[in-house]
């Protein structure tokens, strides 16, 4: 049985797209080990599938002024000797990283004893850790047609990001009972992240008496962010946050309303559904979706709203522009070549331990 190490966290970004590959690795007859840190995100959404999980010192690369800077080198440090002590025992035969901070003393670890590692970039522009551990990778696999021409061309691969099977397998009628909804009616699906995006939630509820003339409106409006006064509005649902559901509401939804974080918008590109993406502004980020954001928008997948121009008006009559020309939107993403990541990444595994 051929061994594959799994590492990524920080965010569920950085982990959900690991998860993704779960399934195919195991159909493949890969044994699974994750690496990640001691206590972070990714320890409590992989002890939900039963693989064996250790746990490293990792520490944040900063570029800024910041007094950790002056300690987390030696956690860092400690991750490499920790990563490459456990890996110098189980031997695997590659590691694969979804980036993230945690990431990076495990695929130098891994270099360093000649495993072969595969790395994932997420979003346009490479971040400081998988800057890093591009120079010791096998091949690196991206989101973006614009990525490649940053990293190098022996090893760039346009895959797309791994997306969890069971979001295309949603029950549509399932959504409208959950909901409440008619079948009558079109749905558009606001999701302002899990800890929620004011400005997209203000800006739609702002909007709801527009918009429900024509539409129903679902609003994932994140932790602690439902609006109590409207909770009893017909055609409106909100809800904090959403599991196994999921499936459901994207399978009810005719459009949608996102951020523009990278795995969000590459699984509204998998289930090819049309979307206005409200990118997080630069003055808030590294300015990575607002990257994302005009890369979806020039592939013909996304009609884009800068947070800044965001206003009740325009937005209902995006929405409008985009629910009557929802098919020109779903034909571009059908004709993409980001759509069956997770075969493209499986064949890259299979090729570096053949």
């Amino acid at each position: 049985m051929k061994k594959i190490v799994l590492t990524g966290g920080g965010s569920a970004g950085h982990v959900t797209p690991n998860i993704a590959l779960l399934p195919s690795l195991r159909d493949a007859g890969f044994e699974v080990t994750y690496i990640g840190s001691y206590d972070g995100i990714e320890k409590r959404l992989i002890g939900d599938f039963e693989i064996p999980y250790v746990g490293i010192s990792t520490g944040k690369f900063r570029r800024y002024l910041d007094l950790k800077n002056f300690t987390d080198p030696f956690r860092v440090i400690k991750g490499f000797s920790e990563a490459k002590n456990f890996l110098k025992g189980y031997r695997p035969d590659v590691i694969f990283s979804k980036g993230g901070f945690v990431s990076v003393p495990v695929v130098r670890a891994g270099a360093s004893l000649g495993i072969p590692c595969i790395i994932h970039e997420s979003d346009m522009t490479p971040g400081l850790a998988n800057k890093i551990c591009i120079p010791v990778a096998k091949k690196v696999c991206c989101n973006f047609p614009e990525t490649l021409q940053q990293l190098p061309a022996e090893k760039a691969v346009l895959t797309g990001s791994p997306i969890r099977a069971e979001l295309a397998q949603g029950n549509k009628l399932a959504g409208l009972n959950m909901c409440g909804f008619s079948a009558n009616k079109p749905v558009i699906m606001v999701i302002g992240g899990s800890l929620g995006a004011a400005a997209v939630n203000k800006a739609v509820r702002d909007a709801l008496s527009k918009l429900l003339t024509d539409f129903q409106v679902v609003h994932l409006c994140g932790k602690d962010k439902v609006d109590n006064l409207l909770l009893n509005t017909s055609g409106y649902k909100q809800f904090e946050y959403v599991k196994a559901e999921l499936k459901d509401l994207f399978a009810m939804a005719d459009v949608v309303v996102s951020r523009a974080g990278a795995n969000a918008i590459c699984e509204l590109l998998a289930l090819k559904k049309p979307n206005i993406l409200i990118p997080l502004p630069a003055a808030s980020s590294r300015g990575d979706q607002l990257l994302n954001a005009k890369s979806f928008e020039s592939q013909g997948f996304s009609i884009v709203i800068n947070e800044d121009d965001l206003t009740t008006d325009l937005l209902v009559d995006k929405i409008h522009e985009l629910y009557f020309s929802r098919q020109t939107f779903r034909s571009a993403m059908n004709d993409s070549g980001q759509m069956d990541s997770i075969k493209t990444i499986m064949s890259l595994i299979q090729e570096v331990t053949a």
